[in-house]
């Protein structure tokens, strides 16, 4: 398996790394670029973009932002303001791109500004938007449409995220995987590369820079402070997605109105607002499956109730897993006790069935299955030739 380096701590602060990770970027590509979502992590990266690029003498800075549709009204705000800088050249995006929707298994997807239904947008369309650009392919989600916003006529493009490290499991792994250059990602097209230049930061770092800087940044988390969310759970995208998904009763709290529109724009929202944070959703444990059934059979039970192209979809991924645990080790898989190696079990093949893990991100969660499985574990119960080396 490949090697996760462990965190190692240096001379320098977070601050002074980014910048210099973002001179960095202007000295070794043509273009650099900044994707804001009005949110926390991106004001970071786009304040240090311009303090770079000043110092460079390379302004206007270019920044383009994915109107997602079903927004606050304070993160359009804050973006007009964004887009009105003298030091920024915008690009408002309002293009119909795909979403993930884990509110519904009947509509596993939405489309924000589907031109078919334009009687149930969220909102009017601001008149700055772009409903397209060259390369824009319909049907497409941000990952496959990101590199296209500057194409290779740039030549080679820095393209500037505020993606972090301590947000997740799977985004810590993506930089703890290489020494050199951890925070750029593959050439997109061979052109194109996202860059992380914030990404060992953690949540206290990015709010303590905007009041240590004075800088301007989205009033819609002081809703959510307010109403109760921690910092760490704070989030300005769609909230549909399963990641997401357990912040969506933040709506119906501080934008009653939105709220009212985003339940009939998203199939099944109402519902997920209601109930994302139990079991329906997959949330917490799973304790037990109906009266009569295994855990294997409740995996394939709740497979069945997806649309054919999505089944298809969540059963490779379950294929996949099911591969790796024969790979590694000879054991059946167990219904409920996770195995020490993999972190495999039927019923967290159930979990993942249930939550609907379409991106496969859910899998990633399962080393640390793996580790609390062992934790305690009574290693005699298995053979002599796994229980050494492979452990």
């Amino acid at each position: 398996m490949p090697k996760v380096h462990k965190k190692e701590l240096v001379e320098a602060n977070v601050y002074d790394a980014a910048l210099e990770r973002v001179r960095d970027c202007y000295r070794r590509f043509d273009k650099v670029v900044v994707s804001f979502s009005g949110g926390k992590d991106s004001t970071v990266v786009l304040n240090l973009a311009l303090q770079v690029a000043r110092e460079e003498g390379r302004l206007p800075l270019d920044v383009y932002f994915w109107d997602e549709e079903a927004i606050h009204p304070e993160t359009i705000d804050y973006v007009r303001r964004v887009a009105e800088m003298e030091e920024v050249r915008f690009k408002w995006l309002c293009t119909p791109i795909v979403h993930r929707n884990a509110c519904s298994r009947k509509e596993p997807y939405w489309t924000c500004w589907d031109p078919e239904k334009k009687d149930l947008w969220c909102r009017p369309m601001p008149p700055e938007g772009v409903i397209t650009f060259p390369g824009f392919e319909p049907g497409k989600g941000v990952p496959e449409l990101a590199h296209k916003v500057y194409g290779p006529e740039h030549g080679t493009v820095a393209d500037l995220r505020g993606l972090r490290a301590d947000e997740s499991l799977r985004r810590y792994r993506a930089v703890a995987m290489r020494l050199k250059d951890n925070w750029i990602g593959g050439a997109r097209d061979g052109y194109s590369y996202p860059c992380s230049p914030i990404y060992d930061w953690t949540t206290a770092d990015v709010w303590t820079a905007p009041r240590m800087f004075g800088w301007d940044y989205n009033r819609a988390y002081d809703l959510m402070a307010m109403a109760g969310m921690s910092p760490h759970d704070q989030r300005v995208c769609p909230p549909y997605g399963e990641e997401p998904l357990k912040g969506l009763w933040i709506y119906a709290q501080c934008w009653p109105d939105l709220w009212e529109k985003m339940i009939a724009r998203v199939p099944g929202a109402a519902t997920a607002g209601r109930y994302a944070k139990t079991e329906l959703y997959g949330w917490g444990k799973m304790e037990k499956p109906p009266p009569g059934m295994t855990w294997k059979q409740w995996t394939f039970s709740q497979l069945d109730l997806y649309p054919k192209e999505y089944r298809t979809a969540i059963a490779a991924s379950i294929k996949s897993l099911l591969a790796r645990h024969r790979q590694l080790t000879g054991r059946p898989v167990q219904m409920e006790k996770a195995d020490p190696l993999t972190g495999i079990s039927w019923r967290y093949l159930a979990m993942l069935v249930n939550r609907g893990d379409l991106k496969a991100r859910r899998a990633g969660s399962m080393t640390a299955q793996a580790t609390n499985a062992r934790k305690g574990a009574d290693m005699s119960e298995f053979e002599d030739g796994e229980a050494g080396t492979r452990y």
